[in-house]
């Protein structure tokens, strides 16, 4: 089997993302990223993930954006918007997607993997740079220029199967692919249980999502 990094967040998302990596028949080792972000119970989602969709292999490694701030999701002194916002919202984390698929692309390289898959989704999400197809593209070049298998011939291939798709979409497949998203977490603010607060912008695209889709959604809301 063809080895493949998954990122993964223990979002709605990313489950999904390695869920159509295993069905395509990738032996899949799952990175999640513990940089400082508020709702870090993320972490054990993402741990439920990998366990109930059949990673071979996960990591949580920590980096530290928070020291850097910038964002609601790694600043407590910023809030989380509750509301819809114009432009760019202050969820954005600076450069988090460069960040990440770098450190995914150097764990590739070490397994020997030459396939990194990420959840990014350029129809249904907050707006964010890094979750474009103009960037996903730019970092498989990348990848290629900057690497010891690359150079040497052995390319990389980004894969961001999502990016087109509607979160009805992504919701639809995901449980086609047998993905329990009750296991889940999105919510910009979830509580230390994982309940999630109904209000913020990834919850509002998760719960239309699961509206659209026709599909129960299994979120746990303290507002909706």
């Amino acid at each position: 089997m063809r080895k493949a990094v998954i990122l993964l967040s223990g979002g709605l998302d990313s489950a999904t993302v390695l869920a159509i990596a295993r069905e395509q028949g990738f032996a899949c080792h799952t990175l999640s990223l513990a940089y400082g972000q508020r709702h870090s119970v993320e972490l054990q989602a993402a741990q439920r993930v990998a366990q109930a969709l059949g990673a071979v292999e996960h990591k949580v490694i920590p980096i530290a954006l928070d020291a850097f701030g910038g964002s609601a999701l790694t600043d407590q002194k910023i809030a989380v918007p509750e509301e819809a916002t114009e432009g760019i919202p202050v969820t954005y984390v600076p450069a988090r997607n460069t960040i990440f698929l770098s450190l995914a692309l150097g764990w590739a390289e070490v397994l020997g993997a030459r396939d990194l898959f990420l959840g990014v989704n350029a129809v249904d999400y907050s707006g964010y740079p890094d979750c474009r197809s103009e960037f996903v593209q730019a970092f498989e070049r990348l990848a290629n220029l900057a690497t010891k298998a690359g150079v040497e011939g052995s390319r990389f291939t980004v894969h961001a199967p999502l990016i087109e798709m509607s979160k009805a979409e992504i919701i639809r497949q995901g449980s086609a692919l047998g993905v329990d998203y009750g296991i889940t977490v999105s919510c910009y603010q979830a509580d230390a249980n994982g309940t999630a607060c109904g209000v913020c912008d990834s919850c509002r695209l998760r719960a239309r999502g699961f509206a659209d889709a026709g599909v129960p959604d299994p979120t746990p809301y303290r507002q909706k």
